[in-house]
């Protein structure tokens, strides 16, 4: 579950994030707050994982 705890901190790193769920088995993440979608979806890539917006 590495990958998981990787994710969650990067996205809550985001300046604007308030919480982050991150689910691994539904391979989906959760973010409220008022973040910037491009800044999300480089934090994830930055971890290096793939990320696209649903």
């Amino acid at each position: 579950m590495h990958c998981v705890a990787a994710v969650t901190k990067a996205l809550q790193k985001v300046p604007g994030v308030e919480t982050a769920d991150v689910n691994l088995e539904n391979q989906l993440a959760v973010v409220a707050g008022t973040a910037d979608t491009a800044a999300l979806l480089a934090a994830i890539k930055e971890e290096g994982y793939e990320a696209e917006l649903l």
